[in-house]
């Protein structure tokens, strides 16, 4: 089995079409059939199931089609840290992160690492369960998110609880003391987008949910800054996390939460087993002074 056996199925079983992938590899159709074939008879086992519409994964084949993506994403990032090493004589470490986390101390430690002139440090803003992964492949050496995600292969550690706060439209009459649960229940809300696996959407939708309240969806979204624009054109309020306020967004209002306990972790996810390197080390040594500045309230 060689490389390019992989990297034809990756987007045969992408395309699941054999004409499509033949033109997107820019190979003609047999040969790239006869690939597929070869990788079958050596793995002994049926990749895909040809129908006269194109192709379809058997269970075999999606199982494989993961397993690739981890080989991949490793190779890729064995490949780029090669490159860098090569060429800066540095050893490289990489952050994965969700853009909430990175508006408070996170980037106070990204600082105190760079001037390490033997360092290199490579951001990746990626969701915790696309840390996991990146975990797993070698693309990141340490992720910052708040999704708690159960994988024996990964340890996440909590660093804090933050508070949730409502971002509101300027002027909107809930701004005028701190909001309930239940008030902001009757306001529409925006939403980041639900998926397979516990998300953050999940989480802020529970905290209604646990309470007995329903909540009106009026709009999901991808990222933060959607989101608070989406507030700033008075479309409904979002919860956020309480380091966001420090965007002080034009046209949004960020109010406490009356209720207790409206609050979402911060959490460290890195490789379970691994002995911590002097880089690891120096991360962590960094990473427990600024959690102690955060819980003592010395923080920026």
């Amino acid at each position: 089995m060689e490389l390019r056996h992989l990297r034809y199925f990756v987007v045969v079983a992408q395309e699941l079409n054999l004409t499509r992938a033949a033109e997107k590899l820019f190979i003609a159709q047999p040969p790239l059939t006869r690939q597929i074939k070869q990788l079958e008879e050596e793995l002994e086992v049926q990749l895909f199931i040809r129908k006269s519409r194109g192709l379809e994964l058997t269970q075999g084949g999606q199982y494989f089609l993961q397993q690739v993506h981890t080989i991949m994403d490793k190779l890729e990032a064995s490949i780029e840290g090669t490159r860098q090493v090569a060429q800066h004589r540095k050893t490289v470490f990489s952050i994965g992160f969700v853009p909430s986390v990175f508006y408070g101390q996170l980037p106070l430690m990204v600082r105190r690492l760079r001037r390490n002139k033997n360092l290199e440090i490579v951001l990746h803003e990626l969701k915790t369960q696309e840390q996991v992964e990146a975990l797993k492949s070698g693309k990141i050496d340490i992720g910052f998110g708040r999704i708690r995600i159960d994988d024996p292969d990964v340890k996440q550690e909590m660093l804090f609880n933050e508070p949730l706060i409502a971002a509101l439209p300027a002027g909107h009459p809930l701004t005028g003391n701190k909001p309930t649960m239940q008030q902001l229940a009757e306001v529409p809300f925006v939403a980041f987008p639900t998926g397979s696996g516990p998300n953050f959407s999940d989480m802020a939708l529970g905290l209604f949910h646990r309470r007995g309240l329903k909540i009106q969806v009026i709009q999901q979204v991808n990222d933060l800054q959607t989101a608070l624009s989406l507030v700033a054109s008075d479309m409904g309020f979002a919860l956020v996390p309480d380091q966001v306020k420090k965007l002080r967004r034009e046209g949004v209002e960020f109010m406490s939460v009356a209720d207790e306990n409206i609050t979402t972790p911060v959490i460290a996810s890195r490789r379970r087993s691994e002995n911590p390197n002097a880089v690891m080390r120096l991360v962590n040594t960094i990473l427990a002074e600024l959690v102690e500045n955060r819980l003592s309230g010395r923080y920026p």
